[in-house]
């Protein structure tokens, strides 16, 4: 019996899928933040709590799997690497596949040899590769490096929202309403003076607030749900541009819980119009499974398994986001 291991580790939480060589789940495990650029050390113990759950479920020990992927968010440049390759062979690996979660998230989310995928999530990402295996990286380092969004900046986009419509410098909003609630303050003052007097950080949930407001059609929510879309936008062109893609015919997957579960159209038009622009033969496509799914994909292909349309569906069906999500409230 063969057995794969996928690890998908995020800003904000660990998810590992074990399989057997029929994509038949045997074994899942799910901790907290895998990033390690954001938590540091504490990544690399998340990702083992996962794995060892995972293990525990699928009754089977570690040398026992066939090929493992780690799909990992802050997997970006050599320096990352090399805090990263030692960091897993710690937990006890030392034949695997490395890539950043942005490859599995376009790997689960197309059966092409190429393509871009975009993450929206509590950070934001992209990446391609185009025919020649030629791939490309744009963004993925936090605004100061020229990224825009994500759940960890658009929290404080609506905070700052609140606090200019409540000093005069900006337009009034629902926003302010729905922050004061889920952060139990009577009114801005309170909460403006609470925050800087204690220098407290906005928590990222204040970031789906936007949706909410959205819904109402609330213009300043409106606005930074656009601004999110072009952002995505330039980060498609930019990757289309370097990788010579204008012409192909090619799958654009959109990952991330902003993009796959948050957003009502929001953000979405926004990515359509850069994308046909410039490259209007190729489709967006949101992924319907979770991206730990390309992980096992990938793990499978590192083991030189020929993957049947029959393995396909088992892993789409037990990746589903529907699934998940279902499972996730019955908890």
């Amino acid at each position: 019996m063969e057995y794969y291991l996928g690890i998908d580790a995020g800003g904000s939480k660990t998810i590992a899928y074990i399989t057997n060589e029929q994509g038949q789940l045997i074994g899942q495990g799910r901790a907290g933040a895998g990033n390690h650029q954001t938590t540091g050390l504490l990544a690399g113990e998340q990702i083992g709590l996962a794995i060892e759950q995972a293990l525990q479920q699928a009754s089977i020990q570690r040398d026992q799997l066939t090929s493992s992927c780690f799909g990992l968010a802050g997997a970006d440049r050599p320096a990352d690497y090399a805090i990263l390759h030692p960091m897993i062979q710690s937990l006890g690996f030392h034949h695997y596949d490395l890539v950043g979660d942005t490859m599995i998230g376009l790997r689960a989310g197309t059966t092409n040899a190429y393509g871009i995928a975009v993450i929206c999530g509590t950070g934001t990402n992209s990446a391609g590769m185009n025919p020649a295996g030629e791939s490309y990286q744009c963004g993925g380092f936090d605004y100061m490096y020229g990224d825009f969004g994500g759940g960890g900046s658009l929290c404080i986009e609506v905070f700052r929202s609140v606090i200019r419509a409540w000093d005069g410098r900006g337009h009034s909003t629902v926003l302010t309403e729905l922050l004061l609630d889920m952060l139990h303050y009577s009114d801005v003052h309170t909460l403006f003076h609470d925050y800087l007097d204690h220098h407290y950080q906005v928590p990222v949930q204040v970031a789906e607030l936007l949706f909410t407001a959205a819904a109402w059609g609330d213009g300043v929510a409106l606005d930074i749900l656009a601004k999110q879309g072009q952002e995505i936008g330039k980060s498609i062109t930019a990757i289309v541009n370097r990788l010579q893609m204008h012409t192909l015919s090619f799958d654009v997957v959109m990952a991330g819980s902003l993009l796959t579960r948050g957003d009502r159209d929001w953000i979405r038009p926004q990515i359509e119009q850069a994308l046909q622009q410039s490259a209007p033969h190729a489709s967006l496509v949101k992924l319907k499974v979770e991206p730990v799914i390309g992980a096992i994909l990938r793990a499978m292909e590192q083991a030189g398994r020929h993957i049947t349309p029959q393995v396909y569906k088992q892993l789409y069906d037990i990746g589903s986001l529907t699934t998940v999500q279902a499972k996730e409230q019955s908890i």
